[in-house]
């Protein structure tokens, strides 16, 4: 509980921490042939890390820190539907549609190349 980062995936920014995994709604850098289980993924994109008591932050982001993780499995989350309705106008519309989104587990958190352990 003591080790995490920040880092920005899919347009929105996540604490994450060794060994949980997360969902993410796209990642920017993969296509979909890409995103099958076990792929293995690095995120140079890490806003801040915090290990016990030191805090690392980046200016946007920083530099020789990586999260390393792997794709569980792609999916798609619960239908989203939206009804516009105009009154008086006799007017309907339902549309829907189902976000893609990934989970991913994390496996660990390096800065300049060494491990950060707990």
């Amino acid at each position: 509980m003591s080790t995490y980062a920040i880092i920005e995936t899919g347009g929105q920014q996540l604490r994450v921490e060794p060994g949980r995994f997360y969902n993410i709604r796209n990642f920017a850098s993969l296509t979909s042939s890409e995103l099958e289980q076990n792929t293995k993924i690095l995120i140079y994109r890490v806003l801040m890390i915090r290990r016990k008591s030191n805090i690392d932050i980046g200016y946007p982001w920083l530099k020789g820190a990586v999260v390393k993780g792997r794709i569980l499995h792609p999916y798609l989350e619960k239908k989203i539907t939206i009804y516009k309705m105009i009154s008086k106008k006799k007017t309907r519309r339902k549309l829907g549609h189902r976000q893609k989104s990934t989970r991913f587990v994390v496996d660990s958190i390096f800065l300049n190349g060494e491990e950060i352990y707990e």
